[in-house]
């Protein structure tokens, strides 16, 4: 575990969460540095994207790397990837890709807690074996539940929440440093994870969800924008290119 790694740690803060705005690439975690972040994260589906891939561990592990390796090349703050659900069937498989990326110079994993191909929920007990193989590399692990991600927003409820509570008290036990639970944005039911949770609460910013002084105030202590930069930054390029090309064929 290295220094770096607990100052990571250390910005996890409930009531003054670490904003992370997730990139995807060198060229955007210069950007992103330059804006004043404290640590830089990327999001899984905005790396898929920018190789013209979807999400859901269809991007190769060996590219995942070699963008990490980039991205650390180009900033001096903590880096975190995001490596879905940890690229193994077997918790020694995970520890082994985790390990990789931690030797890329990641500071820091998302871990999820579902098969990205059947997209089902591991058990308790599977799910925070492969955590604690990933923590015993030594990063810090931002266990991802993600029930709320296959239950839709209308049947999240305190039953769901006291669910993702006690597995984060298994993941804890493993070594996690970090519950993330996206999809989650109901501010009664964040405002219940972050007061049960045994582990600092990672939201991620979508539609629908409070704003960053009303999650800081909910107790959250990281927020996550995920793919949202990304998709943004390709809207706009979308958006110009459009009207460039346009703009040049009605003039010809």
């Amino acid at each position: 575990m290295t220094a770096q790694t607990e100052t990571f740690a250390a910005l996890h803060v409930p009531g003054a969460p670490l904003i992370l705005y997730n990139i995807w690439d060198a060229g955007s975690a210069v950007a992103v540095a330059k804006a004043g972040a404290k640590a830089i994260a990327t999001g899984s589906w905005g790396v898929a994207g920018a190789h013209g891939i979807g999400d859901g561990e269809k991007l190769p592990l060996e590219t995942a790397l070699s963008t990490l390796t980039e991205i650390v090349a180009v900033t001096d703050l903590p880096v975190s990837i995001d490596l879905e659900a940890g690229y193994g069937t077997l918790a020694a498989d995970v520890m082994a890709s985790v390990q990789r990326s931690a030797n890329a110079g990641a500071i820091g994993i998302n871990l999820e807690d579902k098969n990205p191909v059947t997209r089902t929920l591991f058990s308790t007990a599977d799910a925070s074996a492969r955590i604690a193989a990933a923590a015993a590399t030594g990063v810090f692990v931002n266990a991802r539940a993600d029930l709320f991600i296959l239950m839709p927003p209308a049947d999240h409820a305190a039953a769901l929440v006291d669910e993702v509570v006690e597995r984060a008290k298994a993941y804890a036990d493993a070594g996690a440093r970090g519950l993330f639970a996206p999809f989650l944005q109901d501010a009664a039911l964040i405002a219940r994870l972050c007061k049960a949770s045994p582990l600092p609460v990672n939201i991620l910013m979508r539609p629908g969800c409070p704003d960053h002084a009303t999650l800081a105030e909910l107790g959250v202590a990281r927020i996550s924008h995920g793919h949202g930069p990304w998709a943004k930054a390709m809207a706009a390029l979308e958006q110009d290119a459009r009207e460039i090309l346009s703009a040049t064929a009605s003039s010809l």
